[in-house]
């Protein structure tokens, strides 16, 4: 006669949400009673980055199977995600520069410029610059995902082939191209122009996570040299005002 094996333990509040890793993954490196802040924002930030890919993810496959209510559901998502990403800024802003003075040396060549997910998430949007893998060691992870991210098709691609979907077919080799195809998706003024005022709402995000983000650098370096030899503001200034999907935009005119 065998007896059942024992049951594996109940799986608990903790357990489930893993809290001894996550609560274990703070390790300051001075004193400083204000790196434990700057480090929890940072991985918190990094918990919403992969969130966000993961519901781009999400958005892509709808868009491209056709799916208006899953789309706009899931647009809705990600707008409340930057929503929150923009807000935690206010959180790093109680941090004065002497604050952050007292351990930015112990950053050593760390820098939020090496986020491979925020720079996937700008491959998935539309950034086709291959350079921003090399970042990466040769061989990583982070660049396989970023440099996989660069050869598959952009969010907006995704909506053009939404739209072939629902009726607005592009033609590429049209002379009007995409913004033709456009301006009859906002005079039938349905779903599908509702959909690209949600992408132009995330377009706005980004560009407001951009400008609260190098705000935020300026308040606490000014215009010194970014943590691990980074350009700090210059850089994120030039970020500024380049937008995700130039042809939602140029098309405002003709409307």
């Amino acid at each position: 006669m065998t007896t059942d094996p024992q049951p594996d333990a109940a799986v608990s509040y903790a357990s489930y949400l893993a809290l001894d890793e996550v609560l274990g993954a703070q390790r300051p490196r001075s004193e400083e009673h204000d790196e434990h802040l700057f480090i929890v924002v940072h991985q918190v930030y990094e918990l919403w980055f992969k969130q966000l890919l993961h519901e781009l993810a999400h958005l892509q496959a709808a868009l491209e199977a056709g799916e208006t209510s899953r789309s706009l559901h899931t647009l809705g998502r990600i707008l409340t995600i930057l929503k929150v990403a923009v807000a935690q800024i206010d959180v790093l802003e109680t941090m004065t520069p002497r604050q952050f003075t007292s351990f930015r040396a112990r950053l050593d060549t760390a820098s939020g410029f090496q986020s491979a997910q925020f720079r996937e998430i700008e491959a998935v949007l539309g950034r086709r610059d291959a350079a921003v893998g090399r970042a990466h060691a040769a061989g990583s992870e982070a660049r396989a995902r970023i440099e996989a991210a660069v050869a598959r098709p952009s969010l907006f691609d995704s909506y053009v082939t939404y739209l072939g979907h629902v009726g607005f077919p592009v033609d590429p080799v049209a002379p009007g191209g995409i913004e033709d195809v456009l301006v009859a998706v906002y005079t039938a003024d349905g779903e599908p122009a509702q959909l690209a005022e949600r992408l132009v709402d995330l377009d706005e995000g980004l560009q407001e996570w951009r400008y609260r983000h190098v705000k935020m650098v300026e308040r606490t370096i000014g215009d010194r040299i970014g943590t691990g030899g980074s350009a700090g503001a210059e850089y994120l200034r030039r970020t500024l005002f380049s937008p995700l999907f130039p042809a939602l935009w140029a098309v405002r005119s003709r409307l």
